[in-house]
């Protein structure tokens, strides 16, 4: 299962989560949150992360041209909607768009969203059309990430498996409340998961990561996948 540290704003942070072992370092360009990072400093974060990991931009309800912008500045390797992108504009980045759904405390089907066809059930794989993958988070009625509270990880099990008939696995980011405490239940909730996600579970303090956080994090996921 790979590894996504959300929030990220400084060189050094990014450095020592690839270090770790991250696959994937998010950088936020929605202003309002505490996690916002400037242009010019995630370009440097992105030369310092060179080709260890992989760099995605977090953007909630972005102007075509913010989006594209900051795309060609930063040179981002995927890009993220968190909040009530259109449809079109995200089928313009389909072959690197991470889309964002959100549940309530149960997940159950009925809290996701049947329009966007994320209904967990086997035949439902439209949302997958136009982007590389979904990332799945607690609902809150006022961030649009980041929260660090849980959810019931286990129902997305169904949205993991791979109906018969599609060639590609499903690629399925867990978020919501991931922590050093509980990665290995959440990975072993979600057999097949493309990857965890994590932002305010590994900090110190908001935009802040936390090395000891950091370092338990991917040891007990390392830990948790031995068994």
């Amino acid at each position: 299962m790979k590894v996504k540290i959300c929030g990220v704003t400084t060189p050094a942070d990014a450095r020592l989560a690839v270090d770790l072992g991250a696959d994937f370092i998010g950088l936020n360009f929605y202003r309002p949150s505490p996690r916002w990072i400037d242009v010019d400093e995630a370009a440097h974060i992105r030369r310092r992360v060179g080709d260890r990991a992989r760099t995605v931009g977090i953007f909630v309800d972005p102007t075509r041209e913010e989006l594209e912008t900051i795309d060609r500045k930063v040179g981002l390797d995927y890009i993220q909607f968190s909040g009530d992108e259109s449809p079109e504009l995200v089928a313009e980045f389909s072959d690197r768009a991470i889309r964002v759904r959100r549940v309530g405390g149960a997940a159950t089907p009925a809290a996701i969203p049947d329009e966007d066809c994320l209904a967990i059930r086997d035949d439902c794989s439209a949302i997958w059309d136009d982007c590389w993958a979904v990332l799945i988070d607690r609902a809150h009625d006022r961030l649009y990430g980041g929260s660090g509270e849980s959810w019931d990880y286990a129902a997305a099990a169904d949205l993991v498996r791979t109906p018969d008939g599609e060639r590609e696995p499903r690629r399925v980011f867990i978020a919501g409340g991931v922590r050093p405490g509980n990665v290995a239940a959440v990975a072993a909730a979600v057999p097949g998961a493309y990857a965890v996600d994590t932002c305010s579970g590994v900090e110190a303090a908001p935009g802040r990561k936390d090395r000891a956080k950091l370092e338990r994090l991917f040891a007990n996921l390392r830990a948790g996948a031995a068994r």
